[in-house]
């Protein structure tokens, strides 16, 4: 997957994240404030591996 679907799927994760954990808290369900912030982190961590490729390309092309 390229560096663009990777961003776009991380901020789709984490947008999902943060909702789950919302609901979470206004439900009081502890259970799914946790599974949101884990899908808000692994988001987070696909945006970077998106930004990575990023700056690979960019130095690749560089030379």
């Amino acid at each position: 997957m390229g560096s663009t679907g990777d961003k776009i799927k991380g901020m789709a994760n984490e947008a999902a994240g943060n909702i789950k954990q919302a609901a979470g808290r206004m439900m009081d369900k502890p259970d799914l404030e946790a599974e949101g912030f884990a899908q808000e982190r692994k988001g987070e961590a696909q945006q970077a591996v998106g930004k990575g490729k990023d700056a690979v390309k960019n130095v690749v092309d560089k030379v």
